[in-house]
C-alpha cells in the first residue's frame, strides 16, 4: 500500500460498510483517521478497532445533512490533528424506488446527505488543504447512475450523478491548489448491498453474473486499499476521474 504516514484523513459514514473498510485501510497505511457518522457508538467501535491495530483514530458523531455538524467535524479534526489531507465523502441516504413511489422527503434526504454534504465539506476542507500544500478528496458514486434501465434507481442515480459533477468541478477549480478530486464507484460487501440482495434475490443473481471477476469486493482489501492507493503520491497526476471498483462491471466511458 501507499504510505500515508503523517496524513490526516476524514471519512464520513465510517461506522460500517465501505466507510469502515476505507478507514481501516487508511489507518493501516499510517494515516491518522477521523471516523464520522450519525451513530456515535458505531464510529467509536470503528475507532477502537483502529487503535487495537496500533493506529490513531478519533470518533465524531456527525449528521452530514446538518451544516453545523459538518463545520464542527472539520473544526474538531483540525483541533485534534492540526490539519486535513484527505476527505472521503462516503455517507449517503439512498432514495430507492420508482419515481412515482419516491417521496419528496426521501429524494431531499438523498441530496442533502450526498451531493450537498459533499459540496459543503469540499469547501470546508479546502483552506486546510491549501495550507498543507495540497490534498485529496474522494467522493463516492455508483454505477446506478449509468444503468441502461433506470427503473427503481432514478432518484438514487440522480443523487450520485450530481456527486460526479461536483468531482469534475472540484478537480478543475482546486487543481491549482494541488488538491485532487476523484470519484470511486464500488461494489462491496456492505450492509446496504446485503439488504438489497436479500430483498431482490432474482435481480441480484442476474447482477452478479455481469461482474467479470465473479465476486463482490471486500471492504478493506479491495475497496479500502484501492482508495489508499488513489491518495498516494504515485497517483499524483490523476484527478477528475471516476474509478469503478466493481470487478469490471460498469462502463463509465
Amino acid at each position: 500500500m501507499a504510505n500515508l504516514s503523517g496524513k490526516v484523513a476524514v471519512i464520513t459514514g465510517a461506522g460500517q460498510g465501505v466507510g469502515l473498510g476505507i478507514a481501516l485501510a487508511m489507518a493501516a497505511a499510517g494515516a491518522r483517521v477521523v471516523v464520522a457518522g450519525r451513530t456515535l457508538a458505531k464510529v467509536e467501535a470503528a475507532a477502537e478497532a483502529i487503535r487495537e491495530r496500533g493506529g490513531e483514530a478519533l470518533a465524531l458523531a456527525c449528521n452530514v445533512r446538518d451544516a453545523a455538524d459538518l463545520a464542527a467535524l472539520v473544526e474538531q479534526t483540525v483541533q485534534q490533528f492540526g490539519s486535513i489531507d484527505i476527505l472521503v465523502n462516503n455517507a449517503q441516504e439512498v432514495p430507492l424506488g420508482k419515481l412515482l413511489d419516491v417521496t419528496d422527503e426521501a429524494f431531499m434526504a438523498g441530496f442533502e446527505s450526498g451531493p450537498l454534504a459533499s459540496f459543503r465539506l469540499m469547501k470546508l476542507v479546502h483552506p486546510h488543504m491549501v495550507a498543507r500544500g495540497g490534498g485529496t478528496i474522494i467522493n463516492l458514486a455508483s454505477s446506478a447512475g449509468i444503468r441502461w434501465d433506470m427503473t427503481g434507481y432514478g432518484a438514487y442515480a440522480a443523487v450520485k450523478q450530481a456527486v460526479r459533477s461536483l468531482t469534475r468541478a472540484g478537480a478543475a477549480e482546486f487543481g491549482g491548489d494541488r488538491i485532487r478530486v476523484l470519484t470511486v464507484a464500488p461494489h462491496a460487501e456492505s450492509p446496504g448491498l446485503k439488504w438489497w440482495v436479500e430483498n431482490n434475490p432474482e435481480e441480484a443473481k442476474a447482477f452478479f453474473r455481469t461482474i467479470p471477476l465473479g465476486r463482490i469486493g471486500t471492504l478493506e482489501e479491495d475497496i479500502g486499499r484501492a482508495v489508499v492507493a488513489l491518495c498516494g503520491s504515485d497517483m499524483a497526476y490523476l484527478t477528475g476521474a471516476t474509478i469503478p471498483l466493481d470487478g469490471g462491471q460498469a462502463n463509465f466511458d
